[in-house]
């Protein structure tokens, strides 16, 4: 069982350093701690079928190269897809989350040439920032760490309310500040919310609907 262990252990590290990914970065992918990770390198302890099943799927091996000390010269040329697919992944998000900017400033830009007699046009990059929260949020939730998204929830409920109270209650009502204090509870909810921890079977699912999504 030892040896075992020690060759799942080599084989798992090596084939996280070939995809050039971290510790953190497989133990993210796996809905697991680093540190279990960590202990799986270290050979002090050893994944269960259902986790070297994923890891296999994670670098395009099967299940046999996890817990066998010597391969095939040709298995060890090890497709960097998954690294190419992060890469891609985050210049799409960069990039849809700069159109919403290039929007935002086209009409701005329209606003000044055609009516520069409008005031407040400048309100367009502020309605902006909520937009650019809920598109991150989206990508993010799809291809990304979800942790994120209780960061990005919470930029985008307060960036809400300065929307709300920039547009409509500052020239309505004096006390409009009193606004913002609906933000403070709400904030607290999405603390508690970050606070909780999927059962190891959720974990599994959300992990495999990842992978079934890229």
């Amino acid at each position: 069982m030892d040896d075992l262990k020690q060759i799942v252990a080599k084989n798992i590290t090596e084939l996280r350093k070939k995809h050039g990914i971290t510790q953190a970065e497989l133990a993210e992918r796996l809905n697991y701690s680093d540190k279990a990770v960590s202990k799986w390198e270290r050979g002090e302890s050893i994944p269960d079928v259902a986790v070297l099943k994923i890891i296999a799927e994670i670098f395009s091996v099967k299940i046999d190269y996890l817990v066998t000390e010597e391969h095939a010269d040709d298995s060890l040329e090890i497709p960097k897809i998954s690294r190419r697919r992060a890469r891609n992944q985050m210049l799409i998000t960069a990039m849809s989350l700069m159109l919403v900017w290039l929007i935002a400033t086209f009409i701005f830009v329209n606003i000044e040439l055609i009516a520069p007699h409008l005031k407040n046009h400048w309100m367009v990059f502020v309605y902006a920032v909520p937009v650019t929260c809920i598109v991150w949020l989206v990508l993010n939730t799809l291809w990304f760490n979800p942790k994120r998204n209780f960061l990005i929830i919470s930029l985008l409920l307060w960036s809400t309310l300065a929307v709300l109270y920039l547009s409509f209650f500052s020239f309505l009502h004096t006390n409009a500040w009193l606004l913002f204090l609906i933000g403070i509870p709400s904030q607290i909810i999405v603390l508690l919310w970050s606070g909780i921890r999927p059962s190891h079977k959720q974990k599994q699912k959300t992990s495999t609907k990842k992978r079934r999504s890229v």
